[in-house]
Parts: structure tokens; C-alpha cells; sequence
């Protein structure tokens, strides 16, 4: 079972940027997708940003323009870019693999530890 560790949190004033990276302990190429989520105290779990096997993004309405997923598969390093921080954006940032289409549609991905993204003055 493929194991990811993120990495890249900190504090982050607003307006600012942040790159979060996650490892994987195996080659992604063929994994369906890489995601990152978010979730803040006393919040549900929310879907930040997507990328398929093939390249292709999603992002919910609360950061597009703003944050940007990429895959490195010779590596097997997944990115996600944050620009233009808000205070909202503050949350714990988990990366997770979903091997294929079933795993994605049942949410069993596997899930690392999560890196603190604090945006503030």
C-alpha cells in the first residue's frame, strides 16, 4: 500500500505563498488520483485540489485561481501551490493516494500525518 508524508506547512502572512509537497513511498504513475484536503477545528473535510493519472485538475470553488496541484511522477512528488493565502485557508493539509477509480469513488485513499498551514498577521 502506497504511504505519502506531506511536508511544507507553516505560518504564512495573508496575501502570501506556500508550497506543500507530498512523498510517495512508490511510484505514482499509475495511481488514478493524488488529492489534497483540508480540514480546520470544528470543520468538516474539505477537498481542496485533484489530479488525475492524466493530468487533469479539479478544484472546489474556495480556491481556484488561487491554488495549483502538480505531479512530478519520475520523482513521485505531488505539489500543491497556494497563492494569494486567505486567513479562511488555515487548516491542517493532507495529501492522499487513490490507487484507482473504486478506491476514489469508496474513499479509501491512503492518508499522511497532514501539515499546518496557518495563514495570519
Amino acid at each position: 500500500q502506497v504511504q505519502v508524508v506531506e511536508s511544507g506547512g507553516g505560518l504564512v502572512q495573508p496575501g502570501g505563498s506556500l508550497r506543500l509537497s507530498c512523498a510517495a513511498s512508490e511510484n505514482i504513475f499509475k495511481i488514478f488520483v493524488m488529492a489534497w484536503y483540508r480540514q480546520a477545528p470544528g470543520k468538516e473535510r474539505e477537498l481542496v485540489a485533484s489530479i488525475g493519472s492524466a493530468g487533469n485538475t479539479n478544484y472546489p470553488e474556495s480556491v481556484m485561481g488561487r491554488f495549483t496541484v502538480s505531479r512530478d511522477n519520475a520523482k513521485n512528488m505531488v505539489y500543491l501551490q497556494m497563492n494569494s493565502l486567505k486567513p479562511e485557508d488555515t487548516a491542517v493539509y493532507y495529501c492522499a493516494a487513490y490507487p484507482s477509480y473504486n478506491d476514489y469513488r469508496s474513499d479509501l485513499g491512503s492518508w499522511g500525518q497532514g501539515t499546518q498551514v496557518t495563514v495570519s498577521l
